[in-house]
C-alpha cells in the first residue's frame, strides 16, 4: 500500500468515518470497509452521569408509589403489578433495585415514617400536632397520612428488617412528643406521657377508620381529641 493509501486510511479511522475505500495496484484488488464510530468522552461520561440519576429516579418513584399504596389498601393488598403500574415501572425495574417484595417493604416503610416526619414542623405545640393528626381530613386520606396507623396491624406479620424500620420510627415520634410535654415534669415521666399519647392517637384513628358508622368514626375522634387536649 503507498503513501498516499495510507494517509487516506488513517485519515479515515482517525474521523471515525464510515467509508467505503478500493486499492488497486498491479496483481491484485485490495478492498477495504471500515466501519469505525467513535463515541465522545464527554457524551459517555454524561450519558453515565443520566443513567445514575434516572436509577435514583426511578427507586423514588417506586419508593413513594409502595409507600402510598401500602398505606392505602395495607401491605398484603397491593402485589408487584399494582406496585410497577402505579409506578410507571416494569417488574425488571422494581427487582433490578430492590430485589424482592420484601426488601421494598422494609424501604417504603422507612420511607413513609420519614415523610412524615418531615412534616413535622419545630414550633408547632402538642395541641397543633393533636388537632390534626385526629381530624376527619387525616381519617380520609390515608395514603398520605401516619404509617404508624396505616400498617401497624400488619407490621408484626413482615420481616424483622421492616419491623425494625417501624419500631426506630414509633422511638422517633414517641421523643418528638415528649420534647412537647410539661417542662415541670421529669424526663421519664414526659416519656410515658408521649407513649401513652402515641397509642392513643394511633389507636384512636385506626378505630375511627375501622368502623362503618360514621358518626361513632367522628366521636371516636372528637372524644379522644377532648381527652389528650386537657
Amino acid at each position: 500500500m503507498d503513501r498516499i493509501a495510507r494517509g487516506r486510511l488513517h485519515r479515515f479511522v482517525a474521523l471515525g468515518s464510515t467509508e467505503h475505500f478500493s486499492y488497486d495496484r498491479n496483481y491484485y484488488k485490495m478492498t477495504i470497509v471500515i466501519i469505525l464510530v467513535k463515541t465522545p468522552l464527554w457524551l459517555k461520561i454524561s450519558g453515565m452521569r443520566v443513567s445514575k440519576e434516572k436509577a435514583a429516579e426511578n427507586r423514588d418513584r417506586i419508593l413513594k408509589a409502595a409507600s402510598r399504596l401500602m398505606r392505602e389498601r395495607g401491605i398484603s393488598g397491593v402485589g408487584v403489578d399494582a406496585l410497577t403500574e402505579a409506578a410507571g415501572m416494569t417488574h425488571g425495574s422494581l427487582y433490578s433495585q430492590f430485589g424482592s417484595k420484601e426488601r421494598l417493604v422494609e424501604e417504603a416503610v422507612a420511607d413513609a415514617i420519614a415523610a412524615k416526619g418531615q412534616e413535622l414542623r419545630e414550633g408547632s405545640t402538642l395541641g397543633d400536632y393533636v388537632s390534626e393528626y385526629l381530624s376527619a381530613a387525616h381519617r380520609d386520606e390515608p395514603g398520605s397520612g401516619c404509617p404508624f396507623a396505616a400498617l401497624c396491624c400488619e407490621i408484626s406479620r413482615q420481616s424483622q428488617g421492616a419491623r425494625e424500620r417501624f419500631t426506630a420510627g414509633v422511638r422517633g415520634m414517641a421523643g418528638w412528643l415528649s420534647d412537647r410535654m410539661g417542662s415541670g415534669i421529669k424526663q421519664r415521666q414526659r416519656d410515658e406521657e408521649a407513649l401513652a399519647t402515641l397509642a392513643s392517637l394511633v389507636g384512636a384513628l385506626v378505630l375511627a377508620r375501622a368502623v362503618s358508622d360514621s358518626k361513632l368514626s367522628d366521636d371516636i375522634l372528637r372524644s379522644t381529641r377532648k381527652r389528650l387536649e386537657r
